[in-house]
């Protein structure tokens, strides 16, 4: 019996529409991957099944540290970390929970974070409650879209709550509004599109709006600055203000201030993702300036060597509650 050859196997009929099929699925793919269609989501789950396809986040969950200044932090005595993790979200089939904000309404805390979804891959927006800040009641999702969301920062201005989580996947920046808080948001409108950007971090300072960003390598730091939220968004004209610089340019949790000083948190990514936390105090921030310097070589947060947090933290959101800062904050056990 004559075996076929591999000219011969080439040419049959099957196998140049399997070609031609996987041909336009891949375009097709390529074209739309922002949305995550055939065959990108496919591929993923062929190659990692529905778990996270990169091992350097791991499992992470979030914790309560606390102390007497904003850098000065310890596991908080009153709670039992880590206060929330993938077991407690109770609503979908979550692989880790991260990226904690928290803010304070009516002398209640309210705990946004991204639960990664086992069954899209990809992150929605959470919530929790707590009476304390430190005993935390799951309550649900709150922002699901078909692509992945993370670093939900919530912020009040003028009466209203805002939230900008990250959606790099949509090649987008997001600005929503809650219409009934804390569970319920919907979008006011898109601050910046066409790139990947990378764990928004906002605040107020001088009259004005600065937006920092970071990309997907971790490797640099954009500002945005603008009078208006809603519109008006331009690009610093020293970007990236840092670069090439994976220690410090990622940011890694609320901008704040403290005695009369501004600072930003900033995630160590080298020489691999999610490390510690480093406090950077921003020295000069104007449309024509900027300077930073890092206040202290030691981290706010870093990897414990056991528990929750063995192998790495890398978000740290403040607040003073009476005569102390309580800080949210998360951490990966691999």
């Amino acid at each position: 019996m004559k075996l076929p050859t591999v000219a011969e196997k080439w040419n049959t009929p099957k196998l140049w529409w399997l070609i031609a099929g996987l041909s336009v699925g891949f375009i097709y793919g390529a074209v739309f991957i922002r949305h995550q269609v055939f065959p990108h989501s496919w591929v993923k789950r062929i190659l990692y099944g529905n778990e996270v396809d990169s091992t350097k986040t791991g499992p992470w969950s979030i914790g309560i540290y606390e102390g007497n200044s904003p850098f000065n932090l310890q596991p908080a005595s009153s709670a039992k970390n880590p206060v929330i993790s993938a077991k407690d979200v109770s609503d979908i089939d979550a692989v880790f929970a991260a990226d904690p904000f928290f803010i304070q309404s009516n002398h209640q805390f309210f705990l946004f974070f991204e639960a990664l979804n086992r069954s899209t891959n990809a992150g929605d927006i959470a919530y929790a409650e707590s009476q304390d800040g430190y005993h935390w009641q799951y309550k649900k999702v709150v922002i699901d879209e078909p692509f992945h969301l993370s670093f939900p920062y919530v912020f009040e201005w003028q009466g209203v709550y805002y939230m900008i989580p990250e959606s790099n996947r949509d090649y987008s920046l997001r600005l929503y509004r809650a219409t009934n808080f804390p569970d319920k948001w919907e979008l006011d409108t898109i601050l910046l599109s066409g790139y990947k950007f990378v764990d928004p971090a906002i605040v107020r300072h001088q009259n004005r709006w600065w937006l920092f960003l970071s990309s997907v390598d971790d490797d640099i730091l954009n500002i945005y600055f603008s009078d208006s939220l809603h519109q008006g968004w331009r690009p610093h004209p020293l970007n990236p203000v840092v670069k090439f610089n994976r220690h410090i340019a990622r940011p890694g949790g609320r901008i704040f201030q403290y005695d009369g000083k501004l600072y930003r948190m900033a995630q160590d990514d080298e020489p691999e993702y999610g490390l510690q936390v480093f406090a950077v105090e921003i020295l000069e921030l104007t449309d024509s300036t900027y300077k930073e310097q890092p206040i202290m070589d030691k981290p706010i947060v870093a990897g414990s060597g056991r528990g929750w947090n063995k192998a790495g933290m890398h978000h740290v959101d403040l607040l003073p509650v009476g005569n102390k800062w309580i800080a949210v904050t998360d951490g990966r056990v691999e």
